[in-house]
Order: C-alpha cells, then structure tokens, then sequence
C-alpha cells in the first residue's frame, strides 16, 4: 500500500478507478507503462497536478505496440487528447487506455469510434470523414472514384434521416449490427 501512496495519493486513485474501468493494480500498471514511454519527462511521483499538467509528446504514444500499426493513431492520440494536439497527459491516456480495455462497455467503445471517425469534430460522418477514413483504412489503395462509390454506398445504407451524413445514432445503428467490432476496439493493460 505504501508504494501506491507514493506514486499516487489515495484520492486520486479512488477518482481514477470512479472514472474508468481499471483496478488500482492496472492503474498502476498504466502509469509504469506511460512513464516508460517518456520517463526523462515524467516523474515517479504524480500526488499534485502532474497528471494533468504534464505530457507526452504525440510520437511518443504512437510508438506503443498497440498503435504503431494502427492508421488511426494519430486521430486517436487527437481524440484522447485534451488540448486536441495529440499529446497526452497521464490522464488522457489513463482514459484511452480505459476505453480500449477488454472492460469498457460497447456503448462507450462505438461513442469513441464515432469521435475519432468524425474528422472535422463537426458530430456527423459525411462524406469527408468517410473518405479519410477509407483511405487509412485501405492504405490510400483505393482510386478515388472507387472511394466515392464506396462513401456514397455506405451513406445511402446508413443515411435513416437522408441529410447525406451520419448522426451518431445512424452510426451505433450500423456499428451494434457489426460483431467483430468489438474484437478490434481493445489494447490489453
């Protein structure tokens, strides 16, 4: 007990298990985890206001295991970022890390895809976002008209309200009908 007291105040490891879906053990284990990632940056103790205050720099997140490969993981490290410049303080990531856990509930999962499928943060997925999203997720492999068919296909099938975009509640309809969604929206702590 005395080493999590170091690392962390009592308090603030009861708000981080209030508020996300890690025992104190995994919180724990993120913070190791997010300290070796910068740790000439962050310090061994956070009791004050370090975990918010302090930050790594974007190119460092994305070097983890889990994102390296991901084409979204800039978009991610945005996402979760609170400053929306994709560094992340321990508690951004304390946060991705807590959506992207096998515990985190689908609801919260399919909220955090449409937020990083939502390029231009204007709470729609139009024909834009959909493009950049195709083109990460085929690796620019696509011709643009082949791209086009493929955004125009998909709004028509998804489209219920026929404003040419998604709503969040068009793209929960399409994604709870997805099985394998879920399998591909984890990292393990």
């Amino acid at each position: 007990m005395g080493n999590k007291a170091m690392t962390f105040t009592e308090s603030q490891l009861e708000d981080y298990q209030d508020c996300t879906f890690f025992t104190r053990k995994e919180i724990l284990r993120v913070y190791k985890r997010y300290r070796a990632i910068c740790p000439e940056v962050v310090p061994k103790k956070m009791t004050g206001d370090e975990p918010v205050k302090i930050r790594v720099p974007q190119e460092r997140i994305e070097q983890l295991p889990e994102l390296k490969e991901n084409p979204f993981k800039e978009r991610i490290c945005q996402v979760f970022s609170k400053e929306g410049n994709g560094s992340l303080s321990f508690e951004d990531f304390l946060d991705l890390l807590s959506v992207f856990s096998e515990q985190a509930p689908r609801q919260i999962k399919v909220y955090y895809a449409f937020k990083i499928y939502d390029f231009d943060d204007d709470h729609h997925i139009g024909p834009a976002d959909l493009e950049q999203v195709l083109k990460l997720l085929t690796r620019s492999q696509l011709s643009a008209e082949e791209i086009v068919q493929v955004c125009e296909k998909v709004i028509e099938e998804a489209d219920v309200d026929g404003d040419g975009k998604l709503s969040y509640m068009e793209f929960e309809h399409v994604i709870l009908r997805a099985p394998d969604f879920l399998g591909t929206f984890h990292i393990r702590v």
